[in-house]
């Protein structure tokens, strides 16, 4: 067992073995988590944090790790969130982005962190949400959060960031991928990476005609920029961080940000409570109740819904 408050302490004072501990006991959904996110919580609401989504090889770990020198430049401290698709063997993350930020290894101010899918669908890791509460306790200004690159499933970073970064590259057939994925309806930022390639400005034009089809937007509502970067030059970097900053502030003076953290908060507590409500049916697979309805339902007796109101009935007491 581990000595929880020490952690934490220990994390505050930006100590990386300290954050690694608890993203672990996060991952690994030790029954010490309840406690580690009741240490956490009075802690927690100060980081700013970034997802970057897109399809595969847009660039997407060299354009983070191009952030994480522009905010460090800035004296921020920088968490990451390298989401990668599991080993079919191990179940772990295949580290690549670990070895692609490389640079940053020796930075204390920086904590980089590879998570594997293990099956998640959504381009992140389900304990993504906690581990997110773990670096924002530790102290860290911005966490940014890398997705898969999976495509059509990676909407998903639009529940769990404050701002949503999609990056596209020209010549790629991003555009259509994009509208595809439905990534053009959770974009705050679209950066076009690579954009010494031919194709950048047509990409961009593209972009711009897709973000202004249907359009229902308002006076004073949030026009997403479209910014052009080459992330191995570091070109373009600081004005995509100043769009991140442009987004930050409209979204606080209008309130929108504490609404989408609330929103967030509030989907990670139906997905704890769903989580609970799942472990305990699969308790009842050789359950008496179970079965007995599964019998129901099979000669006809009863409908597979109402069969379902009866057993959470018995699992909530209601």
């Amino acid at each position: 067992m581990h000595d929880v408050p020490s952690l934490v302490a220990q994390a505050r004072e930006g100590r990386p073995r300290a954050v690694a501990r608890l993203i672990s006991l996060v991952e690994g959904a030790s029954p010490q988590l309840r406690e580690v996110m009741a240490a956490l919580a009075p802690l927690t609401g100060h980081a700013y944090v970034v997802g970057l989504t897109g399809s595969p090889g847009v660039g997407k770990s060299t354009s983070t790790s191009a952030l994480v020198s522009a905010y460090r430049r800035a004296g921020k401290r920088v968490g990451v969130l390298a989401v990668d698709p599991s080993s079919p063997f191990s179940g772990g993350a295949l580290l690549g982005d670990r070895i692609r930020m490389a640079d940053h290894a020796s930075d204390p101010g920086v904590y980089i962190r590879s998570m594997a899918t293990r099956g998640h669908l959504g381009g992140l890791a389900w304990a993504a949400p906690q581990a997110i509460r773990v670096l924002d306790a530790a102290g860290c200004d911005v966490v940014l959060v890398e997705t898969v690159g999976v495509g059509q499933s990676e909407v998903e970073i639009a529940s769990q960031a404050d701002t949503s970064v999609v990056l596209l590259a020209p010549g790629m057939g991003d555009g259509i991928q994009a509208a595809k994925a439905g990534i053009l309806e959770i974009g705050d930022v679209y950066v076009v990476n690579k954009a010494d390639r031919d194709g950048a400005d047509s990409t961009v034009r593209e972009l711009n005609h897709m973000l202004g089809l249907g359009e229902s937007r308002g006076p004073g509502d949030w026009r997403p920029p479209i910014v052009k970067t080459v992330a191995s030059r570091a070109e373009g970097v600081d004005e995509v961080v100043e769009a991140l900053e442009k987004h930050r502030a409209w979204m606080e003076e209008r309130g929108v940000l504490a609404e989408r953290r609330t929103v967030r908060a509030a989907h990670e507590i139906e997905t704890i409570a769903v989580t609970a409500l799942r472990e305990r049916i699969a308790d009842l697979r050789g359950d008496q109740r179970l079965g007995v309805l599964a019998e129901r339902v099979a000669a006809g007796s009863l409908d597979p819904y109402a069969a379902a109101d009866e057993l959470v009935s018995g699992l909530t007491g209601s």
